[in-house]
């Protein structure tokens, strides 16, 4: 989809920049980014002490859905400052800072119950994860009070505010606000 720019680190572009793409590129970027990785780092903070996990996820647009314990502590820290921090990244099996995107991300971390959400962002978790399935008896109902009963986990869904999109294909530290 984009040009490789041939550059440096210095920023001594041996051919000329890419154009800035528009919103809606970045948009369609920003979410390709998103549902093409399968990790993402939560991070957190009370006080002076931050904290940042790697968790699984899958998403429904720009919401991010992801198991984890309670009693953790991303999510007990989420939940005493109703805010939180993420962060989605590729990078490349050669290691090439050209190649390097991501996504920053600041918002809200929520406990889903049972309901239409959480049933449709739990099929999207098994799909993106089928070996999930290897944990259960055959023919088991996958459920969330499957998932509670077994892991001693719940579903949340992190609701990203603010979004950046990072790209070095289109230029050295490329970043860009995303309207979501």
């Amino acid at each position: 989809m984009l040009e490789k720019m041939n550059s440096t680190p210095r920023g001594k572009n041996i051919d000329a920049p890419r154009k800035e793409p528009g919103d809606q590129e970045i948009k369609k970027l920003a979410q390709e980014l998103i549902e093409g990785q399968n990790t993402m780092t939560i991070a957190t903070a009370l006080g002076n002490s931050p904290w940042a996990a790697p968790l699984y996820y899958t998403n429904l647009g720009f919401r991010l859905y992801f198991f984890s314990d309670p009693t953790s502590r991303h999510i007990q820290e989420a939940v005493k400052s109703e805010q939180a921090a993420a962060a989605i990244f590729f990078q490349p099996p050669t290691g090439s800072w050209k190649e390097i995107r991501g996504i920053q991300m600041s918002g809200k971390v929520k406990r889903l119950g049972p309901g239409l959400e959480s049933l449709k962002a739990l099929r999207a978790y098994l799909k993106k994860f089928p070996f999930t399935a290897d944990f259960f008896e055959p023919g088991q109902n996958l459920n969330l009070a499957s998932f509670f009963k077994r892991f001693s986990v719940r579903f949340y869904r992190f609701e990203p505010e603010v979004l950046y999109y990072r790209d070095n294909r289109i230029g050295f530290s490329f970043r860009k606000k995303v309207l979501i």
